[in-house]
């Protein structure tokens, strides 16, 4: 379809800088901001407040499906309610990145959520961030990047955060953490992480936010002439 706007698909692995990049470059664009990991994670937070197994495939896809999400204030790291109440920091816990990881490889819960996010961004003007925003979610996007960077400085990105929280946090568990996730997202059966063919790759380990941001709104530009 031609969209009037674009949508703009940011992926890459936790830790590479997607949600501050995302963020920021949605702020820039004057685009709404659609937060996908976070739909995973209530799922998560949900599913361990209801003690549901990974082996009830089923209902957690119900779950995903039946879910109230809201986003506000530009929905990553803050303003994200679930039915009614707000978890925005309820769902950055490690115990719930780690739980939204599996839960995100589960078919039943991807095939429920992925309607909900192709409806969100359906008439453009939008930017997603996640592990599959190019691939699967939207491979028509007109923007596809990919952002990386080495494991051992996503995890001290991850430490760094944790830590200015006031949460006490093991760097090199926390890299334990990172690594573990990266194997489970790469080598999932149903969309795993990888780069979109046409995506391109900007590696943010040496690079600050608005460098990023800058190398994000060039591809912008580039692609759409705007």
């Amino acid at each position: 379809m031609i969209r009037k706007r674009p949508v703009v698909a940011i992926d890459g692995p936790a830790g590479s800088g997607k949600s501050s990049v995302a963020r920021e470059v949605a702020r820039r664009l004057g685009f709404t901001l659609l937060d996908t990991g976070a739909l995973y994670r209530c799922v998560a937070l949900k599913a361990e407040r209801e003690t549901l197994t990974l082996e009830q495939s089923a209902l957690l896809g119900e779950l995903a499906a039946s879910m109230d999400v809201r986003f506000e204030q530009g929905g990553i790291g803050k303003g994200v309610w679930l039915d009614d109440e707000e978890v925005t920091e309820a769902i950055r816990a490690p115990s719930i990145s780690q739980l939204a990881s599996r839960v995100s490889a589960l078919p039943e819960v991807r095939h429920a959520l992925l309607d909900t996010q192709r409806k969100l961004g359906l008439d453009g003007g939008v930017v997603l961030e996640g592990r599959d925003i190019g691939t699967v979610v939207f491979p028509d996007a007109e923007v596809k990047v990919f952002l990386e960077a080495p494991d051992r400085v996503r995890a001290q990105r991850r430490f760094d955060e944790l830590t200015s929280k006031g949460i006490k946090a093991d760097l090199e568990q926390v890299l334990s953490d990172v690594r573990a996730r990266d194997k489970r997202d790469a080598e999932r059966d149903i969309a795993p992480l990888v780069a979109a063919e046409d995506a391109v790759v900007v590696d943010t380990g040496e690079l600050g936010l608005n460098e990023v941001v800058a190398a994000v709104l060039r591809v912008v530009e580039e692609k759409t002439g705007k």
